[in-house]
């Protein structure tokens, strides 16, 4: 086990004479036994700062450590990182013993009989003792996944990396997996980097999840504040099905004009804004409370435009006119058991103490939410 530290960690590709920047001056400091989720779109560089970690890429510029050494010019065989790739990469003439032994017979002295000691400790952990004399064209996806898994266990490891290994799974047995690598990494104990494009895997696995966007590092920090007090405007937007909404909007004397409603703010708010005028304002779907009556200036008449029925909710889209426009839908989401159609009249309310305010040309976050401790209930005895 370890810590692992990545300082101003850069990558660029040549293209003739273009050069791609692939990755682009990423720092994250990864605590001993930490698990850490790297998540990001398609094409982000999160796949590539993995393999710069395990040695399959070499580094442009920038420092990997592992417990204060460098190793970005150690050989990959000795850097004692493990990695699980989304493509399992077993070879199909081997039995799953001969998997999960090979990397120790080849990388390690030790003797057949510890080898196979660990190979079988390995199994049964993973619980596929009865799988060891089979081959991998005999085994079902969860199955492979969980051989690839155990490859890299047995090799006791100071770090595992993770590329996509879930990806290749139904959405059953992949939130299913999910569930049994948070147990397999917290009975181990042993650093892992995570790296994913699926929002869920992020929010529900990782201890802090580093957000990627063209390279370059967005934030990293616990699920939660990721998601409530976003860095900026990408993350607030990355984060969160459906997706938080945006409104470009200008600040006038206390009040952020949109170009289908105005929303009068506080004086609070206000002074988080400044001097900038032109922002977006932002509220996520679940914030939004549809109901009641127009009682204060945070309340407005609505129509509703499409239902989304999910069954546990309802995905709700609502419209400031009568026609539905990028610059006048507002999305929300309500009970499932509540009875709502398109055509009907309705009250939205967009509380202030859950609203976000992004400076529009920058993206950054200006003012978030604020949770406070008392709004988080705690699960215990009565």
């Amino acid at each position: 086990m370890a810590d692992l530290e990545l300082d101003s960690l850069t990558k660029i590709f040549h293209d003739g004479d273009d050069e791609i920047v692939a990755v682009d001056d990423v720092s994250v400091s990864i605590d001993d036994g930490e698990f850490v989720v790297v998540v990001g779109p398609s094409g982000c560089g999160k796949s590539t700062t993995l393999r710069m970690v395990a040695g399959l890429e070499s580094v442009t510029s920038g420092t990997i450590r592992l417990d204060g050494e460098s190793i970005e010019d150690v050989k990959s065989q000795n850097r004692d990182i493990a990695m699980v790739f989304q493509s399992y990469a077993l070879y199909p003439h081997m039995t799953v013993r001969g998997n999960m032994a090979f990397g120790l017979e080849e990388s390690t002295d030790l003797p057949d009989d510890e080898i196979q000691r660990r190979v079988e400790e390995t199994a049964e952990l993973l619980d596929i003792p009865e799988l060891l004399d089979r081959k991998p064209t005999e085994l079902s996806g969860g199955q492979q996944q969980r051989v690839a898994l155990g490859r890299a266990i047995v090799r006791d490891p100071a770090v595992f990396l993770m590329d996509e290994p879930l990806s290749n799974l139904d959405a059953k047995l992949r939130a299913q997996m999910r569930t049994e690598l948070q147990r397999l990494q917290e009975d181990l104990g042993v650093t892992t980097v995570y790296v994913t494009h699926d929002q869920t895997e992020a929010m529900t696995m990782g201890d802090r999840i580093a957000i990627l966007d063209g390279g370059r590092l967005q934030q990293v920090a616990t699920p939660l504040k990721c998601y409530h007090e976003p860095a900026n405007r990408f993350v607030a937007g990355f984060l969160g099905e459906p997706a938080m909404n945006f409104f470009d909007v200008e600040h006038r004397d206390g009040t952020l004009v949109a170009a289908a409603f105005e929303y009068p703010i506080s004086d609070d708010v206000a002074a988080d804004l400044g001097s900038t005028r032109e922002l977006v304002l932002g509220i996520r779907p679940e914030a939004v409370e549809i109901g009641g009556s127009v009682t204060d200036e945070h309340h407005f008449g609505m129509t509703v435009d499409v239902v989304e029925p999910m069954g546990d909710e309802n995905t709700v889209y609502l419209t400031f006119g009568d026609e539905a426009t990028e610059t006048n839908t507002l999305v929300a989401t309500t009970g499932g058991m509540r009875q709502i159609s398109a055509g009907q009249s309705v009250v939205a309310h967009i509380p202030e103490d859950a609203i976000h305010v992004f400076d529009r040309t920058s993206g950054r976050a200006l003012h978030n939410r604020r949770v406070k401790s008392e709004d988080v209930a705690e699960i215990g005895p009565e």
